[in-house]
């Protein structure tokens, strides 16, 4: 019998088998602020259910499972044929079939869409995040095809579609479908109107055939892709279809897959096109106003995907301080302990109340009512500002959260190492801070209803602090000097969003949460790590509404 050298004792529990959605107050009481009465009661039921899934020992296992077998790519079979295949663990089956069937892809064709998925999109991203990437496509793809309405009735129903059919086959004998987004080039990167694609227009109406590469093209295996490409008339969007309708494959080399930092659950691929068969949406010419609203709804979710990341990572910080003793006591009440993680709760909230803010935007266009017009300018300017800040605030913010679990946090074995890996991804994609920054200045400049609806918006919540008020002048005060504004671009539009956060959080979060947010992101009265939070304020208060419930 082997000896006995010590007892374990003092050791954290999983935190597993709980409700991701109800156990988070922020997000539960933005659903019930912006959802209708009438549609609540449903809206807390699907929710729950889907947060109760993501909670559960066997998602997490899925998760941990996807990530350390990651897809294998299959340029061609036993043959020697071409097939451009990725075999994925079963687990990433799992996690997509589950994510689609919650209705994650499914926003534009019910009402209150946007928020209900937002929220579910924010709690199963907790789970993994790799399967967002095909999910947050598959969605956004929807108001691009709208530019040609035959090519949205044909593939519109299979895109918001709870069914998820895995396979290489014709769309036509699934009833649901995935879509992907071939954007970038090698030569360009963000500047697509660098691209070289060229495609060289058919005699049938709206058919082309595309020749040249993408640089980075996610989730490789989904039905069909919208990708940019050179018409004779200029930069043009198009539709690539994996299979095609009499069931051949289509040409979509896939060269290699990107060995990723995280998100390494999901395949990105280097695609080349040689007389690949494409559909043009929109017209030609017209390519970028064609693919921008599919680009706007995939930033929104950057901004959600991020939410969800930190709101993971402060809920597994604030788990372990609940359990962990040191010194005399449990972690949590600690002074120091307790500034951290407050901090960091603050983070999380922010980004949650305004993630959901601006889907409730959406839902508000969508319906094409009173303030459609307003919301719509409103997420002109404020999609990418949050998009901007809130993705930037993701990788501190879980590097803070692993350390507060010390060298526990430091291993695979806690989760932390991959909500780390995968923190920075979101200000990557979509177009990283400098693009989304850029973006912003040139709403400003250009759109001067954005400016107004933004302006409204924050103002609503005018006179209820003394640090807003004067964050809002001051902001005010740089709006109006545009000397040399793109080399400040950074710094107005971080204001712009902590202005818009703590807004917010003003007029809907618990006044120890909102005054904590303007002493210190908005007074100056913090330092430059977390955990700096002026000793006065209410912190136990915030970290007990950021404890998980287990």
């Amino acid at each position: 019998m082997a000896a006995s050298t010590h007892t374990v004792t003092n050791q954290v529990p999983p935190l597993v088998g709980y409700d991701v959605f109800t156990a988070d107050r922020a997000l539960t009481e933005a659903v019930e602020r912006h959802s209708a009465p009438a549609l609540l009661d449903e809206t807390r039921a699907e929710l729950s259910a889907l947060g109760r899934a993501a909670g559960s020992a066997e998602a997490q296992e899925w998760g941990a499972r996807a990530n350390e077998n990651p897809p294998v790519l299959r340029t061609h079979d036993r043959y020697g044929d071409r097939i451009d295949e990725v075999d994925f663990h079963p687990d990433w089956h799992h996690l997509l079939g589950q994510a689609v069937s919650a209705g994650l892809t499914d926003a534009w064709g019910r009402p209150g869409g946007h928020l209900r998925r937002a929220a579910g999109f924010l709690v199963w991203t907790q789970a993994e995040a790799g399967n967002g990437c095909p999910v947050s496509m598959t969605h956004a793809a929807v108001p691009a095809l709208r530019a040609d309405p035959a090519l949205a009735a044909e593939w519109e129903p299979k895109l918001t579609s709870h069914r998820y059919e895995p396979g290489l086959r014709p769309a036509a004998e699934k009833s649901g479908v995935l879509f992907g987004m071939g954007m970038t080039e090698k030569q360009g990167g963000s500047d697509v109107r660098a691209n070289t694609t060229a495609a060289e227009p058919l005699g049938a109406e709206g058919e082309y055939l595309l020749t040249g590469h993408k640089w980075f093209c996610s989730a490789p295996m989904c039905d069909g892709f919208l990708v940019l490409a050179q018409a004779p008339g200029g930069l043009t969007c198009f539709l690539v279809p994996r299979v095609l309708a009499d069931g051949t494959r289509n040409v979509f080399r896939l060269q290699r897959l990107k060995d990723k930092l995280g998100n390494r659950s999901n395949a990105s691929a280097e695609v080349e096109f040689d007389s690949t068969w494409a559909r043009r949406v929109g017209e030609e010419g017209r390519g970028v106003r064609t693919i921008i609203e599919m680009v706007a709804a995939t930033r929104l979710d950057c901004v959600i995907g991020s939410a969800a990341l930190m709101r993971q990572s402060v809920a597994q910080a604030v788990h372990h301080a609940t359990y962990r003793s040191a010194f005399g006591g449990e972690l949590i009440g600690k002074p120091l302990m307790r500034n951290v993680l407050a901090d960091l709760a603050l983070e999380s909230e922010a980004a949650t109340t305004l993630a959901l803010r601006l889907a409730a935007a959406y839902d508000t266009v969508q319906d094409g009512g009173e303030g459609a017009d307003q919301e719509r300018a409103f997420l002109r300017l404020a999609v990418p500002a949050a998009k901007y800040w809130v993705t930037k605030r993701c990788t501190p913010v879980a590097a803070e959260a692993l350390e507060c679990l010390g060298g526990n946090g430091y291993v695979e074995e806690s989760g932390m190492p991959r909500l780390l890996r995968e923190s920075p991804l979101n200000s990557i994609w979509e177009g990283s801070g400098n693009v989304q920054a850029l973006d912003a200045l040139r709403a400003l400049q250009r759109e001067p209803e954005a400016l107004n609806a933004f302006l409204q918006e924050v103002g609503r919540a005018r006179g209820a602090d003394h640090r807003l008020d004067r964050a809002i002048k001051d902001l005010l005060t740089e709006l109006a000097d545009l000397e040399g504004i793109e080399a400040r671009g950074r710094r107005l539009v971080e204001r712009m969003a902590l202005v818009l956060q703590g807004s917010l959080l003003v007029r809907w979060a618990p006044p120890e949460v909102a005054d904590a947010f303007c002493a210190s992101r908005l007074g100056g009265d913090w330092g430059t790590a977390f955990g700096t939070l002026p000793h006065t304020l209410g912190l136990a208060a915030i970290v007990d509404r950021a404890r998980p419930v287990s």
